[in-house]
């Protein structure tokens, strides 16, 4: 699938209406939140995306005086040494334009920072999201993902005890699949903001990894072997499950398949990066079908057991969590499936720059 997160669980497949823009018949009851729940309206089409210059913000904060001015007086607290910074103290709402552009390299330096006490952010009007992703890049139209009624900028995921969307069905023994969001898009998403607008009491949290350290844990001549190399990455299987009447049966742009650097480089910070995941990663380039399954699979099982490398965010109300796609992978964690509570989640999905090779003599 191609969600802000992977969750995979055994549930009763979904049953739409198609009534009340196609709202989840469970939440019709007063919710804070009513106006963000999804929707999938059967006549929204797009054409497909054509490709565009991106000028990263991060760019633009290395001039600053003070790239971190923005966390003047907040409170930080470095969640591993090697990943994530939790911060509380700040207002993301009251951030300028210097402010959100030193929001990005900080991301873009730490991987992921999760902003506690945020409920402004959360209350914010719809034409505030449109301009906070437009401020990190071209907003992104999910293809198959509910929205909003009128904003298919907001992707959703959404789950109650009678209605899931999101969250695929399978009978994998293993449910963390770690992924980088639409990672088949010619121009993934760089800079990313995700908040939950509703959680289960405890459980659902989500796990992050750095990217750019599991490939610093790869020998330097594996290492250099990988950047010599690309890979297929590939929505079609999102989209055919979308069609078989789950996720909401509504594929709103054709798929696509595109070819990436396995070893890509940040634009801003220079480091390297692993660019593979088990979602929609599907072959390396050039080789023959054993030989790519073995270095993928070697690489996912990497990616997995790095504990090392990984951070897991518990998600209080309120919290809004941002990180880079460009240098991290994630995945949500289902262990909340027996209580049937509420996990609605929204995510803003600016594109960034095709990815860049690590190799600079590297064809795509």
């Amino acid at each position: 699938m191609a969600t802000v997160e992977t969750i995979t669980e055994s549930l009763p497949t979904l049953t739409l209406r198609s009534t009340d823009a196609d709202k989840p018949a469970a939440v019709k009851e007063e919710y804070r939140y009513a106006h963000l729940l999804p929707v999938f309206p059967k006549e929204e089409h797009y054409p497909p995306l054509t490709p565009f210059e991106h000028v990263d913000p991060a760019a633009r904060a290395l001039s600053h005086s003070n790239p971190r001015a923005f966390l003047d007086g907040a409170s930080l607290v470095d969640l591993t040494p090697r990943l994530g910074t939790e911060v509380r103290g700040i207002n993301l709402v009251d951030l300028d334009n210097d402010g959100r552009d030193q929001l990005a390299l900080e991301v873009a330096r730490r991987g992921v920072m999760v902003f506690r006490d945020q409920q402004p952010f959360l209350d914010s009007s719809l034409d505030f999201f449109r301009a906070w992703s437009a401020h990190f890049g071209r907003p992104h139209i999910h293809p198959t993902s509910g929205h909003p009624d009128g904003v298919p900028e907001l992707h959703l995921v959404y789950r109650d005890e009678h209605t899931t969307f999101n969250y695929e069905l399978n009978d994998r023994v293993q449910p963390t699949v770690w992924h980088s969001d639409v990672s088949y898009e010619l121009q993934p998403p760089g800079l990313t903001t995700f908040f939950l607008l509703a959680q289960p009491r405890t459980g659902g949290d989500t796990l992050f990894t750095s990217q750019v350290s599991t490939l610093r844990r790869l020998s330097p001549h594996f290492w250099d072997f990988l950047k010599t190399l690309t890979a297929v990455h590939s929505g079609f299987e999102q989209a055919d499950f979308s069609r078989s009447g789950r996720r909401g049966g509504v594929v709103r742009r054709e798929p696509v398949e595109n070819v990436h650097p396995v070893v890509r480089k940040h634009p801003v910070t220079g480091d390297e990066a692993l660019y593979v995941n088990r979602q929609f990663t599907r072959r390396i380039v050039g080789l023959k079908l054993e030989e790519s399954n073995a270095i993928l699979n070697f690489l996912y099982d990497h990616i997995d057991k790095s504990g090392e490398n990984q951070v897991r965010v518990k998600w209080e109300p309120n919290t809004v969590v941002i990180w880079d796609n460009r240098v991290t992978a994630h995945s949500a964690i289902l262990d909340f499936e027996d209580t049937r509570e509420r996990r609605h989640g929204a995510r803003i999905t600016p594109q960034a720059e095709r990815p860049i090779p690590a190799n600079p003599d590297l064809k795509l």
